[in-house]
């Protein structure tokens, strides 16, 4: 992750993500050779009645290897090995994912197993197999969001507990600089007093990366609702964000951030309107 100092406006960004993180759990499937015969269940993605048609596969590293629509259709068929390889997959995303939102890391692997089990329950439910990741990512915003509003909740009623520190080792590359860490940390204190729907929607399009429909698809909201959102956050950070640092030192610091698994900028057509509630 990396924090991007336009002038005069605030922006977290991702950096892109090596083309192996999208593998499997065992690094990318090889190219397969043209001499060779292809294994029963492993090559092009399946979709529809195609996805029906794979044969019974029999050892781990077979099932690793498969697309994540191969995966979910036989997640579908009851392949508890399937659904394995598909956590083992996309575990990491899901848990950085809450993070990022939080600006913590407390309790954000057990949202991450809570969306996790929601999934599978309804993995019937998602029509484009190849897209679930980001139906995933819907799918844990969806419930850090409701922890927010039920934390937020709690103050206000003077029954929650004091607020979770920024956690910078979550956010920040170790060998960031200290200027670096005390912006990140000065940002998601100020994203806290934020409203919830507009804390989520800076955060994933301004440190996710993510385009203004995905965000709306995950958000579930209207692509004006978004980009409403999104300004009146980037108004509220540029009018309060303190730098006492000139703008060069800031860009050259924000070179040192990591986000922990970067994640590519989704395209619209990588994520689901069909997202369990």
């Amino acid at each position: 992750m990396a924090l991007r100092a336009n002038r005069g406006r605030l922006r977290l960004v991702e950096t892109p993500a090596p083309a192996h993180a999208q593998g499997g759990v065992d690094g990318p499937v090889p190219a397969s050779d043209p001499t060779r015969t292809p294994h029963p269940g492993v090559g092009p993605a399946l979709t529809g009645a195609a996805a029906a048609e794979i044969p019974e596969i029999r050892t781990r590293a077979q099932i690793a290897a498969l697309s994540d629509a191969q995966l979910v259709a036989l997640g579908c068929k009851g392949e508890v090995g399937a659904l394995e390889v598909l956590y083992r997959r996309h575990s990491a995303f899901a848990i950085h994912l809450a993070a990022r939102i939080e600006g913590s890391s407390r309790d954000v692997e057990d949202i991450a197993h809570d969306a996790f089990v929601r999934a599978f329950e309804r993995l019937d439910d998602l029509t484009d197999r190849a897209a679930f990741r980001s139906w995933l990512g819907a799918i844990v915003v969806h419930a850090v969001r409701s922890r927010m509003r039920r934390h937020r909740l709690m103050n206000v009623l003077g029954l929650g507990r004091s607020s979770e520190p920024v956690d910078l080792d979550a956010l920040a590359s170790p060998d960031a600089s200290p200027h670096v860490r005390a912006e990140i940390a000065q940002i998601y204190a100020l994203l806290r007093t934020l409203p919830t729907d507009e804390r989520i929607a800076w955060v994933l399009r301004c440190v996710e990366g993510h385009d203004l429909e995905t965000v709306a698809r995950m958000t579930r909201c209207s692509l004006a609702t978004v980009k409403r959102r999104i300004t009146r956050a980037q108004r509220f950070l540029d009018e309060h964000f303190v730098d006492a640092h000139d703008e060069p030192d800031q860009a050259s610091a924000a070179r040192e951030v990591s986000g922990g698994e970067a994640d590519p900028p989704s395209s619209p057509q990588d994520s689901q309107k069909e997202v369990p509630s």
